[in-house]
């Protein structure tokens, strides 16, 4: 009992040690991965900032053809409400 008492926490220490040294290696490990990461990250930020130019010309593109389009149905939507206004007032002539 007592050889137990004096080797338990020798083995105790020991695997401590192990793990300590363990984390260590796997934290310094986890840095040069996140340091790999952050490169891949900023080469994919600065190729998607490329695009911000053609996707700016798009929206633009976008927004004008939208602009257009309501003129369009503005321009119709007034005719159409002259044409139905007129033949109600022509109705209200006649009563």
């Amino acid at each position: 009992m007592e050889i137990l008492n004096a080797i338990l926490p020798v083995l105790l220490y020991v695997f401590g040690i192990i793990l300590l040294i363990v984390l260590i290696i796997l934290g310094i490990r986890m840095i040069q991965v996140l340091d790999k990461v952050d490169r891949i990250v900023d080469n994919v930020e600065e190729k998607v900032n490329s695009f911000n130019g053609f996707f700016e010309v798009l929206d633009k593109t976008g927004y004008g053809i939208s602009m257009i389009g309501d003129k369009v149905i503005n321009l119709f939507s007034g005719v159409i409400s002259k044409i139905f206004n007129k033949n109600k007032k022509d109705e209200e002539d006649y009563i």
